[in-house]
């Protein structure tokens, strides 16, 4: 017979066979045929470091060569992250200290695993996971973990041994202070964080902008009843929120998911959230939080980085660089559909710019290559102001009407917009300008229309049950959707229209700018810091005539 005991019930951690796998790897909870399960998940930048070293650095490539359990390869990665004075070689990445942090964190999940059991053997059972979470949160604590490293003496123990009596003494202060509770690490991660979290667990639009809606009116409701409410000790533990914050929650999501300020993905699903529903999105947003370890690294200032000897930014908080969708050049990233439009667009504004009048042209050289205003023009041309302007507005509609006649928006608008409230109402893609134009276009339509999109294409209603619901005749209702969508139309061939123009603005600074930059190389100018605008201006102008 069997001896069932409590830590049975504890779900069995896998072992990781090879050194790759022990610095690159993190713990995932999963649910399996309704029982917890334990799975090891892969961390790419992690893999890639590991790999570069191995090819880079010989004495890695030996330690990664034993067979030791990996104790050896994580005192090589202590010992780069103490090192606050060391070269970075050209080919080690920039954030070498972070990601040795974050291989020794990788290292010590097992430790964090086998803590949180031990404990559980004077303690309930129940409270595994809770452990395990909070010897996570210490781990994955660059500043934390520095500072237990830096305390290490190889002489009285291993370091496995001394991170996880490290890890124990934290959990019980953790328990005895109450600093830790499953609602608090809800109540404290941003809403970015949670947001990363909830995309690596499987969580995809629209119920990550709803999650994330939800939680905003729970946090409130939770903070006044729970947190803040007299009765509540400070610094005790935060306790769990009962039936009626989530009654409360669902009555704040619902009053307030119809205004324009709440994300296009909560307002078109017009379907009441019930308490049930609030509750089990938070139960997910927990359990992604405990899973996912970029999302429970605590942000910290560049200065607190410096002082820790971390240096560059951590990988999750890299700066996210917006690329303005009106550039000319060609970027790795640009598909060959993309490609090939910004090369005929850029051949059909050429082919116009050369078939305009030479004075057009001149123009246009000064203005957008030299930067010259239009009084500056005009006094330099011996023209009057108003003329100058008038040329400047006539090639400038020359030019726009070449990029309509090019692109034909009107062509595709109107199938557009049809296409996308079929398919993506519910989920739109905000990085797409288009996309984002007709959400913005959304926001801004009469609460009546925002009401009768969500009905036929939220909740997939026909014509006759939005009218039988809205208590409308059919003819009023279909009457309505045209005009809605009309609308959406109307406003996005707009949008088009003034993309169209500030692309050109930005396509005729770039073509003009580039063109003087290389005549002035040509004819070996280009590094004269002694030449005066009025001799630039020259120069470009007998070598264009003499090209042309």
């Amino acid at each position: 017979m069997f001896n069932f005991t409590k830590l049975d019930s504890i779900p069995v951690l896998p072992k990781r066979e090879n050194n790759l796998n022990k610095f690159s790897t993190y713990i995932m909870m999963c649910d399996q045929d309704n029982r917890l399960t334990l799975k090891w998940k892969h961390q790419p930048s992690l893999q890639r470091n590991l790999k570069l070293y191995e090819e880079k650095h010989k004495e890695f490539y030996n330690l990664s060569c034993q067979q030791d359990k990996g104790i050896d390869i994580a005192y090589f990665w202590r010992k780069i992250a103490l090192n606050e004075s060391q070269l970075i070689v050209d080919w080690e990445p920039r954030n070498k200290i972070q990601l040795a942090y974050e291989h020794l964190a990788s290292y010590f999940e097992e430790r964090c695993y086998w803590t949180a059991k031990n404990l559980c053997k004077d303690d309930n059972v129940n409270s595994w996971e809770e452990y395990l979470c909070i010897a996570r949160l210490l781990v994955y604590n660059p500043l934390k973990l520095s500072g237990i490293l830096l305390k290490y003496n190889s002489h009285n123990a291993n370091l496995e041994t001394y991170i996880s009596h490290a890890l124990t003494n934290h959990i019980k202060f953790s328990l005895e202070v109450s600093r830790f509770s499953r609602w608090r690490l809800l109540y404290k991660k941003s809403d970015k964080e949670l947001k990363e979290a909830l995309e690596v667990l499987g969580i995809v639009e629209p119920e990550i902008s709803q999650v994330i809606f939800a939680r905003k009116y729970f946090k409130q409701v939770y903070l006044i009843s729970k947190i803040k409410n007299p009765a509540r000790s400070t610094g005790k533990k935060w306790i769990d929120p009962d039936q009626e914050d989530f009654e409360k929650s669902a009555q704040c999501y619902n009053a307030e998911k119809s205004l324009p300020t709440a994300p296009h993905e909560v307002s078109a699903n017009s379907t009441k959230v019930t308490a049930k529903q609030i509750q089990d999105w938070m139960e997910i947003c927990i359990t992604a939080l405990k899973n996912y370890p970029k999302s429970i690294l605590p942000k910290f200032s560049l200065d607190a980085l410096q002082s820790a000897g971390m240096i560059a930014k951590l990988e999750s908080q890299a700066d996210v660089v917006e690329v303005e969708w009106q550039e000319i050049s060609v970027t790795e990233e640009t598909s060959e559909n993309q490609e090939d439009l910004i090369k005929k667009a850029n051949s059909v504004l050429s082919e116009q710019l050369q078939a305009m009048k030479p004075d057009y042209q001149k123009i246009l050289l000064l203005y957008y290559g030299f930067g010259l205003n239009q009084k500056q023009l005009a006094d330099r041309l011996g023209i009057n102001q108003s003329t100058i302007s008038r040329y400047l507005a006539k090639s400038i509609i020359q030019l726009l009407e070449t990029l309509a006649r090019f692109s034909q928006p009107q062509q595709w608008v109107q199938q557009y917009v049809e296409k996308w409230l079929e398919r993506e109402y519910h989920a739109p893609v905000h990085s797409d300008l288009i996309q984002a134009a007709l959400v913005s276009t959304i926001k801004k339509l009469t609460t009546e229309e925002r009401e009768i999109l969500q009905l036929y294409y939220g909740q997939r209603m026909d014509e006759n049950k939005v009218a039988s619901h809205l208590g409308i005749h059919l003819e009023e209702i279909t009457k309505r959707l045209t005009n809605t969508r009309h609308k959406l139309q109307n406003n996005l061939m707009h949008e088009i229209n003034i993309w169209t123009k500030e692309y050109l603005e930005k396509w005729l600074s770039n073509y003009y700018k580039s063109l003087i930059k290389s005549v002035l190389k040509t004819l070996s100018k280009s590094g004269n810091q002694e030449i005066d605008i009025e001799e630039k201006i020259s120069l470009v102008e007998k070598y264009i005539q003499n090209k042309y």
